[in-house]
């Protein structure tokens, strides 16, 4: 193969990794704040829409009330938006297609069952609620990437599906975060922060009892253990770009470095007061290092209509 073929198979399986995880965060985000508005009826509904729409980084619609119809239909149905789930995993499964050579069979089917299945799912859901819907894309998610691990070998192809999942993991944790930090008016509650996290267990595990501190934000920024806090994240994408052979001072992994050392040796007594300008930092550290992954290894000219990012 040319490199330009590479490139291309390296930023399909890049995507692939990044799509899946959004779909997968965007799903738990979803179901975590619907089980809230159930259990508590009497919660502001558009005020929990808004900080939906807040935590992907979408407009939401302006002085008219929002409720949780239109937010799914924006961040769940819209298969034109790489921003919902239904648009992520339709780009997911574009980007695993076009790099079949790289991608298991079973990693393949996976992703085009899961696409097919979608439209049932969303058709029940309009019926009886998005639970299943919301149930599918998660387990499907979580079968994706265990077949990652099962099935393919650990090179190149699986790194650059790793190194996506983990940025995209990182961003989605920072931008939960920074809603419940820095939007008061549109914050959600801790509990349902660590639920949207998928982290509610694990929490429970570690501090014996469910979140409703701050120490909920140490727990997902800072634990070495769990695969979605943001140091795990940060520290398998910086393996990920080792293995894939840049110099040390590669410009794709010094950011993540720097961010990665910086959680590690952070006092947990000094989070609180550092939280906001971290969040930022996180999130400016993962843009920097997606940047220079593409200008590294996907270095050629023309955009590819199966990898445009989304919001």
């Amino acid at each position: 193969m040319n490199d330009i073929i590479l490139s291309r198979i390296a930023e399909a399986l890049t995507w692939t990794g990044r799509y899946v995880e959004r779909a997968d965060a965007t799903a738990r985000i979803l179901d975590a704040y619907l089980h809230r508005l159930l259990e508590d009826p009497w919660r502001d509904e558009d005020a929990a829409c808004r900080s939906l729409y807040a935590i992907l980084g979408l407009n939401a619609p302006g002085d008219q009330h929002c409720d949780m119809q239109q937010v799914l239909d924006s961040l769940a149905f819209d298969a034109r938006s790489t921003g919902s789930i239904e648009g992520a995993l339709g780009a997911a499964r574009l980007n695993a297609r076009s790099a079949r050579e790289a991608v298991s069979s079973e990693m393949w089917e996976c992703l085009n069952s899961t696409w097919h299945a979608l439209g049932e799912q969303r058709t029940a859901a309009r019926r009886t609620g998005p639970y299943a819907y919301l149930a599918l894309v998660r387990r499907r998610a979580a079968l994706f990437f265990g077949l990652t691990d099962s099935t393919m070998s650990r090179d190149d192809s699986w790194r650059f599906v790793v190194l996506g999942r983990s940025l995209e993991r990182v961003d989605m944790t920072v931008r939960l975060l920074s809603v419940r930090v820095l939007d008061a008016a549109h914050a959600p509650d801790w509990p349902t922060l660590l639920s949207a996290s998928g982290a509610d267990e694990a929490f429970a595990r570690v501090y014996g009892g469910f979140g409703d501190t701050s120490r909920v934000a140490e727990f997902l920024l800072l634990d070495r253990d769990f695969p979605r806090s943001a140091l795990h994240a940060l520290t398998t994408a910086e393996e990920c770009l080792a293995a894939l052979g840049n110099p040390r001072h590669d410009a794709a992994r010094q950011p993540i470095g720097r961010m990665r050392t910086r959680l590690e040796y952070l006092e947990s007594g000094t989070l609180e007061e550092a939280l906001p300008r971290l969040l930022g930092d996180l999130q400016k550290a993962c843009m920097a290092s997606a940047e220079a992954v593409a200008e590294r290894f996907f270095p050629y000219q023309g955009a590819i209509e199966w990898a445009q990012e989304g919001a």
